[in-house]
């Protein structure tokens, strides 16, 4: 994973800056669809679900104060690309009210930085952190190019002492279907900041025990559900629908 300097912070959260945002215009050529998930404070997952591209403006904020006095949004406004890990973001707070507002600055020379996400904001030693296809890039947001059925997630997080890295993303296998009562076995992984995954031990499963050393354990559904992963500081999983008895959640 990344080590955690001030410059990183800032980089970091510059990934990602949308203010109280006022969308201004949304339009642009033909786009594509991208897996867009974000999770704010707590771990909570604001959002998950696909999202189609297209080419934002929105104004960046003097509210985003994240990056300290003199960092803040001009107010201006800016454009973001479609085809990017923050014009993903942005589209999607077009249509969710829990991404609302976007609080962006402008006040760096190496792209934008995102310091809130609705009422999830960047302070201390929390930033938000981008990953696409469970690896971190080393470009801002909006330079971070995206493609068709990419996975794109940003995470407010804290970074890890003693080396102040930052936490790994969970990612659950699990079947589509299942018999009811009967068990079945699921597994988590981690994914660090370079899409190295290994198996991750002592993960929570929704209703079941927690995982062994090889990062397996298992469930037993009376109904469908919908299942998810967590692990202490690390981001938790998406969650995996499973259908049972050939009924699937909704």
């Amino acid at each position: 994973m990344p080590r955690f300097t001030p410059f990183r912070l800032a980089a970091v959260c510059a990934l990602a800056l949308i203010t109280t945002l006022a969308f201004v215009a949304g339009a642009s050529a033909k786009g594509f669809s991208a897996q867009l998930r974000v999770v704010g404070s707590g771990g909570k997952t604001l959002f998950e679900k696909p999202v189609a591209t297209a080419t934002t403006t929105l104004k960046t904020s003097p509210n985003a104060k994240c990056f300290g006095p003199g960092n803040e949004g001009s107010g201006e406004a800016v454009t973001i690309p479609g085809n990017s890990a923050l014009g993903l973001l942005a589209r999607g707070s077009a249509t969710s009210g829990a991404l609302r507002p976007l609080t962006l600055t402008d006040a760096f020379d190496f792209g934008l930085g995102l310091c809130g996400v609705g009422s999830s904001v960047a302070k201390g030693a929390a930033s938000w952190y981008l990953k696409v296809n469970h690896k971190a890039p080393s470009l801002g947001g909006e330079k971070v190019k995206i493609k068709p059925g990419d996975e794109v997630l940003w995470a407010l997080v804290k970074t890890v002492p003693p080396k102040y890295e930052y936490p790994d993303e969970l990612v659950l296998a699990a079947p589509a279907k299942a018999q009811p009562g009967a068990p079945f076995s699921v597994r988590v992984w981690g994914y660090d900041g370079k899409g190295k995954r290994t198996p991750v031990a002592g993960a929570r499963v929704t209703g079941a025990a927690p995982t062994g050393k090889d990062g397996r354990t298992m469930v037993t559904l009376a109904k469908p559900a919908q299942l998810a992963a967590s692990d202490g500081a690390d981001i938790p999983s998406a969650r995996v629908a499973v259908c049972v008895g050939g009924k699937c959640p909704r």
